[in-house]
């Protein structure tokens, strides 16, 4: 289904879990997004028992009609399994609809370093999406899918998600992150086409490490210009 031309962003959902043994796992990479993202808005997350998270927000004043707009970010302190009834909460009081949500969640089918921004679509087995769309009665809400990688066997699936990434995972995950808070002006006007345009791209692959010049590689070249192995040069001993 197609997301509402009228909607605006009003809520930021950051999936993950609660406390110190989680902090770090794969499965918090919602919650990593939120707090650098609060961080770099200058705004801080408190504790809100009746909203079942943490809760901040910030105003915005990039609304496509011209109006200034709260948005706020929330953070489950009610594990992932019922994220749904945490946001259910906070968007019952101010009003929200789904289509004027985004939720950050880790995504399995993609590689780290990866990112995609779309709305709607499947849940994938994801346990916070599936307990947000059973409260929402919709799975018509933005997602912002942050690659962790797949173990390759499914029943290491759960053991893998509450683990961290390794050192060279965690950059890559990191250097994602970065980049979709580059597109934080177009998100909280609601511009997801040009945010997609930008996130949905695959990172720039590694430079390749530079050909050796002529001479200085496995062959050589002798006074006729020819290829030469070295073991077949003179005063050469290749064993």
């Amino acid at each position: 289904m197609q997301a509402s031309l009228r909607a605006q962003l009003r809520l930021i959902v950051g999936l993950g879990n609660p406390g110190a043994d989680y902090s770090k796992t794969r499965h918090n990479a919602g919650f990593w997004f939120c707090e650098r993202l609060s961080k770099e808005l200058g705004v801080s997350f408190t504790q809100e028992n009746r909203y079942h998270g943490w809760v901040a927000n910030v105003r915005s004043d990039s609304r496509s009609d011209g109006r200034s707009d709260c948005i706020w970010l929330l953070m489950p302190s009610t594990f992932m399994n019922d994220s749904g009834r945490s946001a259910q909460a906070l968007m019952n009081f101010y009003r929200i609809t789904p289509d004027e949500i985004l939720v950050i969640h880790d995504e399995l089918d993609l590689p780290p370093g990866r990112l995609q921004l779309r709305f709607g679509g499947g849940l994938g087995g994801h346990n916070g999406l599936k307990s947000l769309a059973a409260h929402f009665n919709t799975q018509d809400f933005w997602r912002l899918r942050v690659g962790i990688g797949h173990p390759g066997d499914r029943n290491e699936v759960v053991h893998y998600v509450l683990k961290p990434p390794r050192k060279e995972e965690q950059e890559d995950m990191d250097t994602a992150l970065d980049r979709a808070l580059l597109t934080w002006p177009l998100l909280a006007k609601a511009d997801f086409d040009a945010a997609m345009r930008k996130i949905n791209v695959k990172p720039a692959p590694p430079p390749s490490p530079p050909s050796p010049a002529r001479g200085e590689g496995l062959f050589q070249e002798n006074s006729h210009g020819h290829e030469v192995h070295p073991c077949h040069m003179k005063s050469v001993k290749c064993d």
